[in-house]
């Protein structure tokens, strides 16, 4: 398979993480991609491949080096995608040759992508695209990392493989709701150096960490008939609102950037 025939495969996979849930993997549905991943690393050649119970998936290749001792090189991706948008019956297609114009993801719907809204699209004027019809999302994030690192395995385990130390593999569940190296084992995967396929731009390497604390924030109001509510009621939805515009208004992601923290409030839901 090509890099890009195998990514178009790996997004038909839902594998959608739960930040409500406290197994691990968070969803079933991670397992199926990480078993067909383990078989597939098999069906390469691979020898040395072990999904564990908390749905982790390691893999090591051999160096071919004549050197004696060569540092172990790490690959990681995560296999899950985010909760905002449905990852299910995913209908990816390719635009060839990417002319710079404003792409129909969905004519029924008028779901468009206008480069005047997303700028990046015209850095790849000329390129392939792979898009979704607008209603889910892609999983490119991180299936893309997925496919980046299976693709170098199947170079490293071809008998004109470049001269290289040992590699190792890991693909990991729950990444997107802040679980991903809940149950990683660093021993397991045996690397000197490790690089993470996912995040920015392709011209970009990060080598600084993201640090992040969620926190759920629970409101129990008091809750009484409106025709009687004077001086009783607490609306719980109104205290919720006011605890967060207690919060620095300029301390969120449309007015931060590099080292600037921030608050994200991601979810809100209650009743009077």
């Amino acid at each position: 398979m090509t890099i890009k025939e195998r990514f178009i495969h790996y997004t038909t996979f839902d594998t959608q993480s739960d930040d409500h849930s406290t197994s691990s993997p968070s969803t079933d549905k991670q397992w199926a991609l990480l078993k067909a991943l383990k078989e597939e690393l098999i069906a390469l050649g691979v020898k040395d491949v072990e999904l564990s119970s908390h749905g982790v998936l390691y893999a090591h290749i051999p160096s071919n080096s004549t050197k004696e001792i060569v540092p172990t090189i790490g690959f990681i991706a995560h296999v899950d995608t985010a909760l905002e948008m449905s990852g299910k019956d995913v209908k990816a297609r390719v635009i060839n040759n990417y002319d710079g114009k404003a792409i129909t993801l969905n004519q029924a719907q008028n779901i468009i992508m206008d480069p005047e809204h997303f700028p990046a699209l015209k850095r790849v004027v000329g390129d392939d695209l792979v898009v979704t019809d607008g209603t889910t999302l892609l999983g490119a994030d991180d299936k893309a990392g997925v496919a980046i690192i299976m693709t170098l395995v199947e170079s490293l385990v071809h008998q004109d493989a470049p001269i290289h130390g040992p590699i190792a593999i890991a693909f990991t569940p729950d990444e997107e709701i802040g679980r991903g190296v809940e149950n990683f084992d660093l021993a397991r995967m045996g690397a000197d150096y490790a690089y993470t396929i996912d995040g920015s731009d392709i011209e970009f390497a990060n080598y600084e960490n993201f640090n992040a604390a969620s926190a759920v924030v629970t409101i129990a109001g008091k809750s009484i008939h409106p025709g009687d509510a004077k001086d009783k009621m607490v609306n719980s939805i109104l205290v919720a609102m006011e605890f967060n515009a207690l919060l620095p208004s300029e301390d969120v992601p449309a007015k931060t950037e590099g080292y600037q923290g921030f608050n994200h409030v991601t979810a809100i839901e209650g009743r009077s």
